[in-house]
């Protein structure tokens, strides 16, 4: 696939999740609830819509498809055949507001205090602080509150909803936030970049794939492919990050750039220079298109999208 084919696919999805996410936002009270506050919620779609690559559910949504392509000609019988790859739709936007409450409270000035997000006011700079802390609170509770709601067999949401927790929590985005936070003081040799990149955005990207695997019906050897797939995509997406943070304009990101050099943070740009970590993201992506061998051509959305992110400018 041409990276423009891919281009295209991702802005159609995109276009087509941004309305799901609006209307999610903008839905009737829920059951058990008496009111939405008008200023919370604001806040809430401040910092959901109107941008952002949606790579996350993209993500999720092609491997289903891609499990459900597979187990069609496999020799190999899949865990599950009954489950509609198109159910993914509520999960995949569940996982986008995980991901979107991460970067509004990532945004804070406890945090990386940044005033900028997808070239627009951060959430507590349009709103204020509190606010903006409450909006990710209720980001993260709606998202498993749909995810406990979706129309998909008990035993699949149970699986779902604990993957997301422990790729969420403290053994991954969140262990990786305080990995982070804690390499503005210590050297770039500790703690180590890899475990941080791993944990911190390379937890959401693996679980998109299983998620994947799990919701196409899939067997144990593609589910293990996945999953390796998805934590080398992880790690090519912050070395991407971290090359960009080096390089790239405020213009061109939409936020601002060369924050880790000046608050030292030990990244392996830090510890390595430019040019190596671009020869580690070259062999990422190798690894990560040798993953996806298993599925043979049907694997080209996703081998795509690995180059996507390797050479992405912003």
């Amino acid at each position: 696939m041409s990276a423009q084919d891919l281009q295209t696919r991702m802005k159609a999805f995109s276009a087509e999740l941004e309305g799901e996410l609006e209307s999610v936002l903008s839905q009737s009270l829920r059951m058990g609830e008496k009111d939405r506050p008008p200023r919370l919620m604001a806040a809430m779609r401040h910092g959901v819509l109107g941008g952002g690559k949606r790579l996350r559910p993209f993500l999720l949504t092609e491997a289903a498809r891609l499990c459900r392509a597979a187990a069609s000609d496999s020799q190999i019988p899949p865990v599950s055949s009954k489950i509609d790859p198109d159910l993914s739709k509520i999960p995949a936007l569940c996982l986008e507001m995980v991901h979107c409450y991460s970067l509004i409270h990532d945004d804070l000035p406890a945090m990386d205090d940044d005033d900028l997000r997808r070239g627009q006011p951060t959430v507590h700079k349009a709103f204020d602080e509190a606010t903006a802390i409450l909006a990710g609170d209720a980001l993260l509770t709606l998202a498993f509150q749909n995810l406990t709601e979706c129309d998909l067999p008990a035993e699949i949401r149970l699986e779902l909803i604990s993957g997301l927790a422990s790729a969420a929590g403290i053994g991954g985005m969140i262990g990786g936030e305080v990995l982070d936070h804690e390499a503005r003081t210590t050297t770039p040799r500790s703690p180590p970049p890899q475990k941080k990149q791993k944990k911190k955005t390379g937890a959401l990207l693996r679980y998109a794939c299983e998620a994947g695997a799990i919701i196409g019906g899939t067997n144990a050897v593609e589910r293990k492919a996945l999953v390796t797939y998805g934590e080398t995509v992880g790690l090519a997406f912050q070395l991407a990050d971290d090359l960009l943070d080096a390089t790239a304009t405020t213009e061109a990101m939409g936020k601002a750039t060369g924050k880790d050099a000046e608050a030292g943070k030990g990244t392996l740009v830090a510890l390595h220079g430019v040019e190596a970590v671009r020869g580690m993201l070259a062999e990422a992506v190798a690894e990560a298109e040798g993953a996806l061998a298993v599925f043979g051509e049907e694997g080209e959305v996703l081998a795509a999208l690995a180059r996507f992110i390797a050479e992405r400018e912003s």
